[in-house]
């Protein structure tokens, strides 16, 4: 059986690659192409290697690519799509197409660590982290799949605010970003890919000194005690040296943090909340987006009253902040922010039977 799966290296990791074979560089980046720019997975297609070194590579490596195993379609044309890893574990994402953009939501772990009160990834615990060529890799399967549908340019936005903390996971999603980021891999914008963390304060600077993505902070409460009964992080990393590292990260000034606050009816929506959360963002170069809460099956928490959103927001403008609420997309499929799960037996991501 072959060994490496490369779809995990790097452009400049590729190039490396390519002296310890002792072939040239650009045999790195012929085969870097390959696998992000085209899409390709099978050795024997990749008409500009020789059949010998096909040959050689193809006994000796792996090329693999999340299957889409399953897609569930909402009436307003999000898809929520199932991915099956090369060892049968599954991870969900979502595809959301609108009229100027087409964002994909993607995720980082089968499982999370995190356990935030809210989010039904967190009751499946962390069962693995993703390689940088499974999260990637999740881009590259939609863009295979939308473009033989006839799609030109089938996905224009990236988050990675899926299942798992990525910033947990911090190497591999650096290495997804580069992937996706580097023009001969997705040819994505920085502008146009996003990483969601729960907090986790030092690998923040790690992250923002390393790739030039945007970076959004889950922070759903404006006060101590009531984010640590959702985020079990806050403990660790209080609200005091999470906004002081916030403060403190070397953003280009053309660039803004996203905080994302999901509204949670009766616990942190008052108009007290607001006004906490003013004071907490104060003097930071910043959005909000609000995120009413998509309920779960069994969970004691519920969705905010339209009004209650409205005055939230309200109370965020008038003091010049700038603030969105965030539509939920896919909620009659499972597929909106917090509800992503593949469960069986114990807890554990599906395995193929």
């Amino acid at each position: 059986m072959a060994g490496e799966d490369l779809t995990s290296l790097t452009f400049a990791q590729l190039e490396r690659w390519a002296a310890t074979e002792g072939l040239p560089a650009f045999r790195g980046r012929q085969l870097f192409r390959w696998l992000h720019g085209r899409v390709e997975r099978d050795f024997a297609r990749m008409t500009d290697l020789s059949r010998e070194l096909r040959d050689r590579l193809a006994g000796k490596y792996r090329l693999h690519l999340p299957e889409i195993v399953e897609q569930r379609r909402a009436a307003d044309g999000t898809r929520k799509l199932r991915f099956r890893l090369a060892d049968g574990l599954e991870v969900e994402g979502v595809y959301m197409p609108e009229q100027r953009r087409r964002t994909l939501c993607v995720s980082t772990q089968v499982g999370c660590a995190m356990g935030c009160a809210f989010c039904a990834t967190g009751s499946m615990g962390l069962v693995r982290h993703l390689a940088a060529g499974e999260i990637a890799g999740q881009v590259e399967a939609v863009r295979r799949l939308l473009a033989a549908e006839g799609l030109e340019r089938p996905v224009s936005n990236v988050v990675f605010m899926g299942m798992g903390e990525p910033l947990h996971n911090l190497e591999a999603t650096l290495a997804a970003v580069e992937i996706l980021l580097h023009p001969l891999g997705g040819g994505m914008s920085r502008r146009h890919l996003t990483v969601s963390t729960a907090g986790l304060v030092p690998a923040m600077k790690k992250f923002v000194e390393r790739v030039p993505a945007k970076l959004a902070v889950s922070l759903n409460a404006a006060d101590d005690e009531v984010r640590s009964r959702l985020m079990p992080i806050n403990r660790r990393y209080p609200l005091e040296r999470l906004l002081a590292a916030c403060r403190e990260l070397n953003l280009k000034h053309t660039d803004r943090i996203t905080f994302e606050y999901v509204l949670l009816g009766g616990i942190n929506d008052g108009d007290d909340d607001a006004r906490r959360l003013v004071k907490l963002l104060s003097g930071l170069s910043c959005k909000v987006n609000l995120i009413p809460y998509n309920p779960l099956p069994d969970s004691s928490f519920r969705r905010p009253r339209q009004q209650r959103l409205q005055r939230f927001q309200q109370i965020l403008l008038d003091k010049n902040l700038s603030v969105f609420v965030r539509r939920s997309r896919g909620a009659e499929l499972a597929a909106a922010c917090g509800q992503l799960v593949t469960t069986a037996g114990g807890g554990a991501g599906r395995r193929q039977s």
